[in-house]
């Protein structure tokens, strides 16, 4: 199959949001690799030397203003033959830094806690490639997770242009600490070429990103992209090479629970012939449900469950 290669910049980014009208700026074949760099951050985030600033962000900085608040994604690739209805399996093969720094903030009225802290509080964070490693301001050397916040493919039309922020159908502002390389991601297909982005580098969050942000940085992503016309999703799910895992998104966390828990009862249905109620006894004997991130507006919840429990029944 072959390889590509799409790097950041004025001509390969679009800031702040997801259309389907985007034009691709590369098209593939399903099983075909790509490498996408990525970067993040606005011109307030910048750091002062002996810091590197990409001459890419630099540029990107001086041709576009966000189209709506959200982050800069490389992309669309489209997958030739990919129709509305499939699901785009992007196994994720490797992910690298890319800068030798990353930020964190948090502000008044954002985050898990909006009426707690009365000023904007912003760290940069030296990054160790070496190492692996990133140095926080009192000295702890925190190891690095590194994952792409944003993967997504492109919204359904009828939807326009909208903020990459909250996490939806699509995908997008995931957050999810679980996709590292290794990992698949599966997300339903809603137009023609799927039109997949990446962006919202992360170097390693805890589970809720309850300040706001990770330590947000730039990645060079690797991805295998598969058609899979069979499989059909109405969320994105995912799979690590020990659980499998299904996902939701709601402004409320106890529908993001109904909702990616019944995805997952469906799944292990499907996986293993046994029934719905049996499915559900096992969810609350071996799933973990898990809170993803609590602060994009729309929260989100994923479910793991052992993928060595789906067995098939032996009646």
């Amino acid at each position: 199959m072959a390889e590509y290669r799409i790097d950041a910049s004025p001509e390969s980014v679009h800031w702040g949001y997801f259309d389907a009208g985007i034009p691709p700026r590369l098209t593939v074949n399903s099983g075909d690799t790509v490498t996408i760099s990525t970067v993040s951050g606005g011109p307030e985030a910048m750091p002062k030397a002996p810091f590197v600033i990409p001459q890419a962000l630099s540029d990107i900085h001086a041709a576009h203003k966000p189209k709506l608040p959200g982050h800069i994604c490389t992309g669309p690739v489209a997958v030739r033959g990919a129709k509305a209805g499939q699901v785009l399996e992007v196994r994720i093969k490797d992910i690298q830094l890319h800068y030798d720094w990353g930020f964190t903030y948090s502000a008044p009225q954002k985050g898990a806690l909006p009426d707690d802290f009365d000023e904007i509080h912003f760290m940069t964070i030296p990054l160790n490639h070496e190492r692996m490693t990133g140095k926080l301001p009192w000295g702890l050397e925190l190891p690095l997770k590194p994952f792409f916040g944003v993967m997504a493919v492109a919204p359904p039309a009828a939807w326009g242009a909208l903020s990459t922020l909250p996490p939806r159908r699509n995908g997008g502002n995931l957050d999810n600490k679980e996709l590292v390389a290794g990992t698949t991601l599966y997300l339903p297909i809603h137009v023609d070429g799927a039109l997949f982005s990446v962006g919202d580098g992360h170097g390693v969050q805890g589970d809720g990103e309850v300040c706001v942000t990770a330590i947000e940085t730039g990645l060079i992503g690797t991805f295998e992209l598969h058609l899979r016309e069979s499989m059909h999703l109405t969320w994105p799910m995912a799979e690590t090479q020990t659980h499998i895992m299904t996902m939701a998104f709601d402004p409320d966390l106890d529908d993001c629970v109904v909702i990616a828990l019944r995805s997952m009862i469906d799944l292990i249905v499907e996986r293993t012939g046994i029934t719905k109620a049996e499915a559900y006894a096992l969810c609350s004997l071996a799933a973990d449900l898990r809170i993803t991130q609590v602060v994009n507006g729309n929260k989100g919840v994923h479910v793991m469950l052992d993928k060595s429990l789906l067995q098939k029944a032996q009646r």
